[in-house]
């Protein structure tokens, strides 16, 4: 099985890799496939080490290179993970590579996929099953009251409107019958490098950071500001999942928002220090920030009954989350 995997050097692309070389990945339609039977084509724009064996091949670029959509049309890929995106802080910070990579590259992406469908070049019954990394920016600010599954996006940020209508295009594709695509809606994601820049989400991964590694961190939440939260482990198991969903499983929006655990900061600082040992109240001090708190840090609970049923997962508890996050090389 050939799988593509764009931003496969990033915090989450690096570890899918990681996942899906250790053991057989399942396909919608696929089976079961032995680790020497898959092909990862993986594209971003650095490489630490090069490719993790002769049967994989890395782009350097724009998953909207020319180069790149040639080899896919050579060899097209059976599933397709789009991790890649410019966060959310930085793509409102500079606006025309925000849409360009978020948007403008994705529709040359998935047209592209979709028009080998067209042409009936990929030799295969079915058309590749694609899972689009969405976020959970699409909402915007959020009010008190439960959050459903049929909550409408209303986008505060640049990002959270490219990946809509990115969502929507992927949906309109799956229609045709020119992919078979599944978006996810992604929470905040720990703990990511202490290294990246860019997401306004950043202090979720930051707290972890800082009490393992027993330094000071001024968090621009409250205490008390409630957030999404998911493990990286969580996050892959919940990837792989989708790709392994057969498409009559599928709403008609092709959109999940998975299962979060929604905890306040204060929760897991605690269960953290608990776990660590460390002094919670010593190292980490509150100063928030009014916007970062509106957007990332006043999440009300979040009800998702069908994805549950299809067989996506959150973390359990908190415990669980700080388990997993700590026991993952952050």
């Amino acid at each position: 099985m050939h799988v593509l995997i764009t931003g496969a050097d990033g915090f989450v692309g690096a570890a899918l890799v990681r996942r899906l070389l250790q053991g057989p990945p399942t396909g919608a339609g696929q089976g079961g496939a032995g680790q020497g039977d898959i092909r990862l084509t993986l594209v971003d724009r650095h490489f630490r080490q090069g490719p993790p064996g002769p049967q994989h091949r890395h782009y350097t670029g724009s998953f909207a290179d020319p180069a790149l959509l040639q080899h896919l049309s050579d060899d097209p890929p059976q599933q397709v993970f789009h991790l890649a995106s410019m966060p959310g802080a930085l793509a409102e910070r500079e606006p025309e590579a925000g849409i360009q990579a978020n948007l403008l590259a994705t529709v040359q992406l998935l047209e592209h996929l979709a028009g080998l469908t067209r042409q009936g070049r990929q030799g295969r019954t079915s058309p590749p099953r694609v899972v689009l990394a969405s976020s959970v920016a699409v909402y915007g600010a959020l009010g008190p009251e439960p959050v459903t599954e049929q909550q409408l996006p209303q986008p505060e940020l640049s990002y959270g409107a490219h990946k809509w209508m990115s969502e929507l295009l992927l949906a309109d594709f799956s229609r045709r019958g020119e992919l078979d695509g599944c978006s996810l809606r992604l929470p905040g994601i720990v703990a990511r490098p202490a290294t990246e820049s860019g997401h306004g989400s950043a202090f979720m991964s930051q707290i972890f950071h800082a009490l393992r590694e027993g330094r000071p961190y001024e968090c621009p939440v409250s205490p008390e500001a409630s957030a999404w939260w998911m493990s990286l482990a969580c996050c892959l198991d919940n990837l792989l999942h989708a790709a392994s969903l057969s498409a009559s499983a599928m709403p008609a929006s092709r959109c999940w928002q998975l299962p979060v655990l929604c905890l306040p900061v204060a929760s897991v600082i605690e269960a953290t220090a608990q776990r660590l040992g460390a002094s919670a109240a010593a190292l980490i001090q509150h100063r928030p920030d009014h916007r970062i708190e509106a957007l990332f840090g006043r999440q009300p609970p979040l009800l998702t009954p069908l994805a549950e049923a299809a067989g996506f997962v959150h973390d359990g508890s908190v415990q669980g989350l700080v388990a997993r996050v700590l026991a993952a090389d952050v």
